[in-house]
């Protein structure tokens, strides 16, 4: 068969069911094949970028790789920031890319370009297919990279001879790859020395990031929580991964998180920190962090995470789920000192006493976290609730609680505005059935808005809550807190009626700027299974989110407004 069509087939056996995309002359073998072997759902986007936000979105909510297929050229660099989004994040993703003939490249051809060079920081790998006969095996080498240790986007560019020329298709079902492989179980003796530092802590904390969700880890975590009885934070890319409504639940730490979880960072005496990498808007400065003493547990299914910015007491190699798993079993057959728990647990509820996510609330004006709590009311967190990237997305990530993991849809480590809507799309197409929201900010939102257009065409009714303060909201407080509130260039002038845009694109669009139409209208949004539906809210501009944690500031010195 061509190797167009052996891309097809390969993608058949790795139980792929959709393929987001944009077609160009480079690719238009694979697209032709795609057309002659049904059983596949191409969905077209209306930007690159699109394309593999939504794949990106389809992924997180899933587990499994989500595929992108793309052109050379502009094509394919149109694509890099939905691949380093999914990079950043650890989300398994193969991006199919058509290059120039294999003659052709290096000569400065029509919409040639370097896809393995210019994407080799950004991708957990990346292949060059030069012959045919290594089309098959290279793909399978693809998805089991994506999806196994920690998970990341492979690009698999495919020269357009490749993609006409024939050969035998033969597709293995397994493969070993000599100089990848992860190391999946925990080394036992450092198991059973966590478990005993563990046994002897008098203010244990567990700080879990999005290794416990990748993994399949929740159950784990959960039982162990009520095995030490510890409180428990889950980072932005962690929520969901412990229950939000649990009492031992004390919100996301970080630059924006509670005043609880952070206080309860600083002043353990053991730390398990499972599936995450103390990141820099986790921690602050490691120097800070580090003055600190006490206990750390590091467990991650990367090595190179381990000891990267703060040096750890018992470092575990290991997948997330296999580890807590064996961890749980010992602890379970060890003396474990609770004698101070209920001491501990005084201290952390005098942190929450002081309630920082508070806030005023209004009659007059739509507060945006009022939004946020509605719409909890309105779906009782029985939703996927996706996010753009900005204010809104910090609202959210403190005001709605998600009990279950993989709810919570939205941009970490990179941090990349106008995902919202397209990962509100993959969410959709692999969940028709479930009510899925992005909420989003007038600047996020007009980023991949055209996609909207998408919806449309195959239908894909998701709910749109854009929090339209008519700024950059981050932008806008950063400046408030380091720039003496010199609002350069954060101000939206000139946005465009919403509403009247979302009808252009066929959809259904509410105006909302009283405080007392926020539930009827989010609920009446919901009741229309069927439709996209575009709330725009017209929400305080001098909101701000609180706490904060300045640049430069250590955990503890958090500013409450």
């Amino acid at each position: 068969m061509s190797g167009a069509d052996v891309v097809i087939a390969a993608l058949k056996l790795e139980a792929v069911d959709t393929v987001w995309g944009y077609p160009g002359g480079a690719v238009l073998p694979i697209y032709d094949a795609l057309e002659r072997n049904p059983g596949i759902r191409h969905i077209l986007v209306r930007h690159e970028q699109g394309a593999v936000h939504a794949a990106d979105g389809y992924a997180r909510a899933t587990g499994n790789p989500g595929v992108a297929l793309v052109t050379s050229g502009p094509g394919v660099t149109n694509a890099i920031t939905g691949i380093a989004t999914a990079y950043f994040d650890s989300v398994p993703m193969v991006v199919i890319s058509g290059n120039v003939p294999t003659s052709a490249i290096g000569q400065d051809a029509f919409q040639e370009c370097d896809t393995v060079g210019i994407t080799r920081p950004v991708v957990k790998h990346n292949f060059l297919v030069r012959d045919v006969n290594d089309l098959a095996i290279t793909l399978k080498k693809a998805f089991h990279i994506a999806r196994t240790g920690r998970p990341g986007p492979v690009v698999v560019d495919i020269p357009k001879d490749v993609a006409l020329a024939s050969c035998e298709f033969e597709y293995p079902q397994t493969i070993s790859l000599r100089s990848y492989k992860p190391h999946t179980k925990g080394h036992y003796a450092q198991i059973r020395n966590a478990a005993r530092v563990i046994a002897s802590a008098s203010r244990p904390y567990i700080y879990t990031g999005g290794g416990v969700i990748a993994s399949g880890a929740s159950s784990q975590l959960r039982v162990l929580a009520d095995l030490i009885d510890a409180p428990v934070t889950n980072t932005l890319m962690g929520l969901g991964g412990f229950p939000g409504t649990d009492r031992r639940f004390v919100g996301m730490p970080g630059m924006h998180g509670t005043y609880e979880a952070n206080m309860a960072m600083q002043h353990c005496d053991v730390l398990v920190a499972i599936g995450a990498r103390f990141d820099d808007r986790v921690i602050g400065h490691t120097e800070d962090f580090a003055r600190q003493e006490r206990k750390i547990i590091h467990i991650d299914i990367d090595p190179t995470s381990i000891d990267k910015r703060v040096k750890v007491d018992v470092p575990i190699v290991g997948d997330v789920r296999s580890v807590l798993t064996e961890l749980v079993d010992v602890l379970k057959h060890t003396d474990i000192d609770r004698s101070t728990r209920a001491s501990w647990w005084a201290t952390v509820d005098g942190w929450r006493a002081k309630n920082c996510l508070g806030y005023e609330n209004s009659d007059t004006i739509i507060k945006p976290q009022f939004v946020i709590q509605k719409l909890w009311e309105a779906t009782q967190g029985d939703a996927f609730i996706c996010s753009d990237v900005g204010q809104h997305q910090m609202w959210t990530a403190q005001l709605f609680p998600f009990d279950e993991p993989r709810r919570w849809i939205n941009s970490g480590g990179l941090g990349t505005m106008g995902v919202g809507l397209p990962f509100a799309m993959g969410v959709k197409r692999a969940f028709p059935e479930r009510d899925v929201v992005t909420i989003t900010g007038d600047g996020s939102i007009q980023m991949c808005i055209q996609e909207l257009s998408t919806c449309k065409q195959y239908n894909l009714p998701v709910k749109i809550v854009s929090l339209n303060n008519s700024y950059l909201g981050m932008v806008k407080q950063l400046q408030h807190v380091h720039y003496e509130s010199r609002y350069s260039q954060s101000y939206m002038d000139a946005l465009p009626d919403f509403v009247a845009l979302a009808r252009a694109y066929g959809h259904t669009g509410f105006r909302i700027e009283h405080p007392a139409d926020v539930e009827p209208v989010i609920r009446e949004a919901l009741s229309l299974k069927d439709k996209t539906v575009f709330m725009d809210f017209k929400t305080d501009p001098a909101e701000n989110v609180w706490p904060m944690v300045p640049s430069g500031a250590t955990l503890t010195e958090m500013r409450m407004e």
